[in-house]
């Protein structure tokens, strides 16, 4: 309509008239430019606040899983340092304290990690929505972080642990796991953290089978020097959970205080 008016009034040379029309051309496509902006942008800020919930959620469940890393790290270096000590002659722990400590020092605790918010901004290129540097920091720093999964691996390949298995019978094995192995524990507990594994328990084995089981663990000349070194190896993952990367697990201990 505004273009038909401005070429009756450009034919008629009325220029005053030509020149408020596109005046009002001018206005129109200004207001629905911003307004198209101030939409968008408020969208994206809608969107920002939604991934910062997420991202927020993500990380208060990583902040459990790395104070649970540690709890637990401590728990199998105490039972690892333990075993050592009386399977090398320096204490005189009872038969079955021995193998119940032997078995733990081979645990390992693994979990998924909870990540799938920072990988979807990471890889739409939308990180920028999160408008705290200070969360966008933490979250870089986190999930680039290779000692939880390390922890895990180490674990799970500990030659100490292939040894152990390999050496006892599996009944044997069964039964450890099943009267003392991991306590289960909710996301987000953190009173259940406390003796994750080290709790007194019994091991419901016959005093025979107790005894045949740590004279055969005694008789393995490479368990002594293959548990000095799952020692040495939990040890430096905890200097680097809680000494050399501690600004990551105070940034995450700040957002879990958030929500508690």
């Amino acid at each position: 309509m505004s273009l038909r008016r401005i070429v009756e009034h450009a034919r008629k040379q009325e220029w005053t008239a030509i020149g408020l029309d596109l005046f009002v051309v001018i206005v129109g496509v200004f207001v629905g430019i911003q307004v198209s902006n101030w939409n968008a942008e408020r969208e994206a800020r809608q969107r920002g606040a939604t991934f910062t919930q997420r991202l927020k959620a993500d990380l208060r469940e990583e902040a459990w899983y790395y104070q649970l890393q540690v709890e637990y790290s401590r728990d199998v270096l105490a039972n690892a340092e333990r075993a050592v000590d009386a399977l090398s002659g320096k204490s005189t722990d009872s038969n079955e304290a021995v193998l119940v400590s032997a078995y733990r020092a081979t645990q390992y605790k693994q979990k998924a990690r909870r990540r799938s918010t920072y990988d979807e901004l990471i890889s739409t290129g939308t990180i920028g929505l999160i408008e705290s540097q200070t969360l966008r920091n933490s979250a870089l720093q986190v999930y680039n972080f290779p000692t939880l999964e390390n922890i895990a691996r180490e674990g799970m390949q500990s030659r100490y642990r292939e040894a152990f298995r390999m050496t006892l019978p599996n009944d044997v094995q069964r039964a450890l796991n099943r009267n003392c192995g991991d306590r289960f524990v909710q996301p987000g507990d953190y009173e259940g953290l406390d003796d994750l594994i080290d709790y007194p328990c019994s091991t419901g084995l016959p005093e025979a089978v107790i005894d045949a089981s740590v004279l055969a663990l005694r008789a393995n000349s490479t368990l002594v020097p293959l548990l000095r070194l799952r020692i040495a190896d939990i040890e430096t993952r905890l200097v680097d959970l809680t000494g050399n990367n501690r600004d990551i697990m105070q940034g995450l201990q700040a957002i879990a205080d958030e929500s508690r």
